[in-house]
């Protein structure tokens, strides 16, 4: 069924050769694409500090499964149309991390939208799976007319060359990956400062941790509001439950902490739409407080048809 009509649409496979599934509905002025790049299995010794047990405990309430000791997690972009402008906020992973990903631009070509009619790209951080869509297989900009937005912390930690020197040899391909991914950009690269506008309609939110720059949005879509926060969680089965679970990608990993459960309260307390790159697809809905700790309530299918 086609993407205009809201529901998941498959199409020809992807780079990753996975088939692209897409999602879309309308908030307000803006009309959202969520585009599914893949799934990722996300081990569980990557989570810090995880326990056996009380994970098991906290599977048992609802349906997600472990399979060979991970949890698979999807890796989303969006496409937000608004007032005759096409923005993406991240960008998937293209070809840099293996089978299974790579879907984010056949979804985009199944929402009926070409790479060079993208105005702008929205990049929470600068992670293989959010800014590897940028660039194609031979280097070049996927996004030929599109300024680049960025947290300009997050920029100066990809590019911190003492910062370089001094992480392990395991670390050393995430930094050339950040910066091969956004060099072509750079004579359109704007850099945020703080909370500002990140473009009409959106703002910029800190919040660091995941990190230095991690970056989220808040879209005012004419009276209606949508936090996308990029990687305040990354399992949906496992972090409300357990939000000072972090996971190895974390870099710094008690502020990760501290950020997830100051926005996990306020996104409570002011009963906000939230989306994340990680939340399950079509990874929309509502947060809930539950004692000392939080649930994920997800949004009808139907919603904003």
């Amino acid at each position: 069924m086609a993407a205009g009509a809201g529901r998941a649409s498959l199409a020809a496979e992807g780079a990753g050769g996975t088939a692209p599934v897409v999602h879309a509905f309308t908030l307000g002025e803006a009309r959202i694409t969520v585009l599914l790049d893949g799934h990722l299995p996300l081990g569980t010794q990557l989570f810090n500090g995880y326990d056996d047990a009380r994970a098991k405990e906290v599977l048992a309430q609802g349906l997600h499964r472990l399979q060979d000791d991970a949890l698979q997690i999807p890796v989303n972009g969006y496409l937000v149309e608004r007032g005759g402008q096409k923005l993406l906020i991240d960008t998937g992973t293209a070809q840099l991390m293996g089978p299974g990903l790579g879907a984010l631009g056949a979804g985009l070509a199944a929402a009926g939208v070409a790479p060079e009619a993208i105005d702008t790209v929205l990049l929470t951080h600068i992670h293989p799976d959010h800014a590897g869509g940028l660039i194609a297989a031979d280097g070049s900009a996927v996004f030929a007319n599109a300024e680049l937005v960025a947290a300009q912390r997050e920029w100066d930690f990809w590019h911190d060359d003492a910062i370089l020197a001094g992480v392990p040899d395991s670390s050393r391909g995430f930094f050339d990956m950040a910066r091969r991914s956004v060099a072509p950009y750079a004579d359109r690269m704007r850099l945020l400062q703080g909370e500002s506008e990140a473009a009409p309609g959106f703002t910029a939110l800190e919040l660091p941790g995941h990190t230095p720059g991690h970056t989220g949005f808040m879209l005012d879509a004419g009276g209606e509001g949508l936090l996308f926060w990029g990687d305040l969680i990354h399992s949906t089965a496992l972090q409300f439950a357990l939000p000072e679970w972090t996971i190895a990608f974390d870099t710094d990993p008690a502020q990760t902490a501290e950020t997830r459960r100051r926005m996990l309260d306020r996104a409570a307390a002011d009963n906000l739409l939230v989306t994340g790159a990680h939340l399950d697809f079509p990874a929309l809905g509502r947060v809930l407080r539950q004692g000392d700790a939080y649930a994920y309530q997800a949004a009808p299918w139907q919603f904003g048809l």
